[in-house]
């Protein structure tokens, strides 16, 4: 894939609201559901203003939705006790790969997160 896949069709409020999308998942730590309202309110209000912000916002939402189910999960291996090592890994494995995807969108770069289900394409 190429790497600069979006540059020229783009300027940099483009490459800032990209990397909000991913930050604004960090909203879930103060606002229940924020991890999933922020990125689904940039993917509405960019789906016909600007691909790039609407493609990172879309990543987002589906790298949240995915965390939620690999959460349940662990949640439900706690009884075996697997998920007391699942879930912080998880967690550190979520913050790093949310802050990688912020700069590469900072950097106007295309970002497909690891792990993730494409709910929404």
């Amino acid at each position: 894939m190429e790497k600069d896949m979006f540059v020229g069709a783009m300027d940099e409020d483009d490459k800032l609201y990209g990397m909000l999308a991913h930050l604004g998942t960090f909203l879930g730590a103060v606002i229940p559901v924020g991890n999933i309202i922020a990125p689904l309110i940039m993917m509405s209000y960019y789906r016909d203003k600007s691909h790039f912000i609407s493609d990172h916002a879309k990543e987002a939402l589906n790298f949240q939705i995915s965390l939620i189910i690999y959460y349940f999960i662990a949640g439900l291996s706690a009884f075996i006790l697997i998920g007391f090592i699942l879930i912080p890994i998880i967690f550190i494995t979520a913050i790093i790969l949310t802050i990688q995807a912020a700069l590469k969108a900072k950097d106007g770069e295309e970002y497909k997160y690891p792990f993730t289900i494409r709910f929404i394409s």
